[in-house]
């Protein structure tokens, strides 16, 4: 037995992968809520519901959501060309903290800006942390041969043990009676709610632009056609005259840029600080996320929507049906896996001799 590469994949294969892979998650957690002894149906419609049933539970879905498109952003666009940025979450906290280094409230002593410089400024310092901190990976790699995904994973708990280090030190708030958080971002900084009574901010439009010009830096420019080439063989992509290293260097670049503006806009438009429990793992579940979306940067936004759905729906469902809030991590690791084999199933035959 043996694989065989398909000579293309069909656009119904495509499109067909995820959907059967959701519908294995949900056949495989179903075992999981019948073993804690609760109604399968039922479990699933209060999911649905406490996600997706309410204008309460679609604020804060996307909410949810904003994040989560920036770190699937962030592993999609290094996926593509076989960068495995694996350290998106320490890039979301690089970028959170640099945020608020820059539009944090620190005695007076801040940057005297316009409100507007000032965001940009902050939104900028935050791409700019995140992408150095994935450029140092991809340097190694290029010039070194060092696995990026070692590197990007232990970078993670520096960066964790850092920004640690600075909420108990410099930028720790003195009105925070001990507690280990940042100082607040300026008021002015905040970004704005789309919907009043609710904490839906424009973080998420820029999340959703930020998809589009991905998609269509991919689809329509010669850096993408660079980029896809590198993914796809990076030696014949050298032989073609692509310049692979400075190729992954700005793909790093462009990744940790995403996740690093997640956190700038997670503070900006919900927290208003940092602190050590900011992100859930919204690093870690970004990779599910590009993984379920197919690297399709369009796609990142709809899988967003959909594992928020499922995560926010866990909470409420938990407290309706007595199961456990881990049941959504198992519906987000099992995923996981099931696109990983419907990948490989839509881009390989099995061939028996």
């Amino acid at each position: 037995m043996r694989l065989e590469a398909r000579g293309a994949v069909s656009p119904a294969m495509a499109l067909a992968a995820p959907v059967v892979a959701v519908a294995f998650t949900l056949a495989v957690a179903a075992l999981f809520v019948a073993w804690a002894g609760a109604p399968v149906g039922r479990t699933y419609a209060l999911i649905f519901e406490g996600g997706f049933g309410s204008r309460f539970a679609w604020s804060e879905t996307l909410t949810r959501a904003t994040p989560l498109i920036l770190t699937g952003l962030a592993a999609a666009i290094a996926f593509r060309a076989r960068l495995y940025n694996i350290g998106a979450e320490g890039q979301l906290y690089a970028g959170a903290l640099a945020a608020v280094a820059v539009g944090g409230l620190h005695g007076g002593t801040g940057f005297d800006l316009p409100p507007a410089l000032l965001l940009v400024a902050m939104f900028a310092a935050a791409a700019l942390a995140g992408g150095l901190l994935m450029a140092l990976p991809a340097f190694a790699k290029t010039r070194f041969g060092v696995d990026e995904v070692v590197t990007t994973l232990l970078l993670n708990f520096i960066v964790l043990l850092f920004v640690s280090m600075m909420l108990d030190g410099p930028m720790k708030d003195p009105a925070a009676m001990g507690w280990p958080q940042s100082v607040a971002l300026r008021e002015e900084l905040e970004l704005p709610k789309l919907v009043e009574r609710t904490r839906v901010h424009a973080g998420l439009l820029i999340a959703i632009g930020l998809a589009v010009l991905s998609w269509t830096a991919m689809r329509a420019t010669t850096f993408g056609f660079e980029v896809r080439a590198v993914g796809a063989n990076p030696r014949a992509a050298r032989f073609a005259g692509v310049p692979v290293a400075r190729t992954l260097l700005l793909v790093a670049l462009a990744s940790g840029a995403a996740a690093g503006l997640g956190g700038a806009i997670e503070v900006a438009g919900r927290t208003g600080y940092v602190t050590l429990d900011m992100s859930p793992g919204y690093g870690y579940t970004g990779i599910v996320i590009a993984m379920l979306a197919g690297l399709n940067p369009l796609g990142v936004v709809a899988a967003a929507v959909f594992v928020a759905g499922v995560l926010v729906g866990a909470d409420s469902m938990s407290r309706a049906a007595s199961v456990p809030t881990y049941i959504a991590d198992v519906i987000v690791a099992v995923a996981l896996i099931a696109m990983l084999v419907a990948a490989l199933a839509a881009r390989y035959r099995i061939r028996l001799r």
